[in-house]
């Protein structure tokens, strides 16, 4: 695979007050489950925009009430830990918006929170404190285990969307999507394949979404999903639905490969979107066209039986 160079654009004249979302509406183009990847540039690795500071302080409440599953570091990533800090913290965030960032003396100063970090002398667990207090996106490292797997041993995971990250360490990104319906069979072997030939210096992004249909918390570890191995069962009718706090939930998901470690961190930046602006864009129609299309075994896993009624009915009124 093409490595594209990893230039910095900066922009001198930023101001995420001013900058709105990306409209992101990966049901109007993409199949439900696909890689759908494409190349990006190191630049747009890491996204800010106008709800930041409300996103950052929601990000720091949900780390210090559930650390057990926010953070998560030992050995084996450790190393991939240090490198990703100095990508992130040192190399990107101060060229990529000077307006937000500086270093000066080894510390390291947040213009926007107002806060500042020191840089040396930290353990790898502050280094995660301080990446989770400074972007939205998630981390999750895939650490190379010397037999052709990529198995996930840390992370800083502030928003998690029906995925609890403790119980998934040691494993590889197959067995992690084991209860995703049709990925072994649709894209297993290629997303194997893709992350064997993953080279160092290639960014490439995809989308997926779900619907969330009681509130717009972002820390969820299983509950947009449905597990029936845990014993869950469906409801025979479609349950009601308080539109008021039901909203699209995105993730845009990046792949890159860690220069020295080899690992390959998957990052995670989620954005949501009321079922409410939804309809009042016009694109109801098209998100329940995808919610109807989803095969039976996705559906369910997405909770559809749980919400599909009203849910279909107000995007299509």
């Amino acid at each position: 695979m093409e490595t594209i160079e990893e230039k910095i654009d900066p922009l001198t004249s930023f101001d995420f007050t001013s900058t709105d979302a990306i409209r992101y509406r990966p049901y109007e183009s993409m199949t439900h489950v696909a890689m759908g990847i494409k190349k990006i540039s190191k630049s747009e690795w890491i996204r800010v925009d106008r709800g930041y500071l409300d996103r950052i302080a929601e990000r720091k409440d949900t780390m210090r009430k559930y650390p057990e599953d926010v953070f998560g570091t030992n050995g084996i990533v450790n190393p991939a830990i240090e490198e990703l800090f100095r990508e992130i913290i040192i190399t990107l965030l101060p060229v990529r918006f000077p307006t937000m960032f500086k270093i000066k003396r080894g510390v390291f100063h947040n213009l926007a929170t107002k806060e500042s970090y020191q840089l040396e002398g930290i353990n790898h667990m502050e280094m995660l404190r301080i990446l989770g207090e400074n972007v939205e996106e998630d981390f999750y490292i895939m650490c190379p285990d010397g037999h052709g797997e990529w198995r996930l041993q840390g992370y800083i995971a502030c928003f998690p969307g029906g995925f609890l990250s403790p119980s998934r360490v040691g494993m590889s990104m197959r067995q992690i999507h084991q209860p995703v319906p049709g990925y072994e069979q649709r894209i297993g072997k290629g997303v194997d394949r893709f992350m064997q030939q993953l080279e160092p210096g290639t960014y490439v992004e995809r989308m997926n979404w779900s619907l969330q249909v009681d509130g717009q918390d972002l820390f969820r570890t299983d509950g947009n999903n449905y597990y029936p191995e845990q014993g869950r069962t469906l409801p025979s009718q479609s349950q009601k639905v308080d539109i008021d706090i039901s909203w699209l939930r995105v993730e845009h998901q990046t792949l890159n490969c860690l220069h020295h470690s080899r690992a390959i961190v998957f990052c995670v930046r989620t954005y949501m979107t009321s079922l409410a602006d939804i309809r009042k864009e016009g694109s109801g129609p098209r998100l329940a066209d995808a919610i109807e299309s989803m095969p039976e075994k996705l559906g369910d896993y997405k909770k559809r039986p749980f919400w599909s009624r009203d849910v279909l009915a107000y995007l299509r009124s």
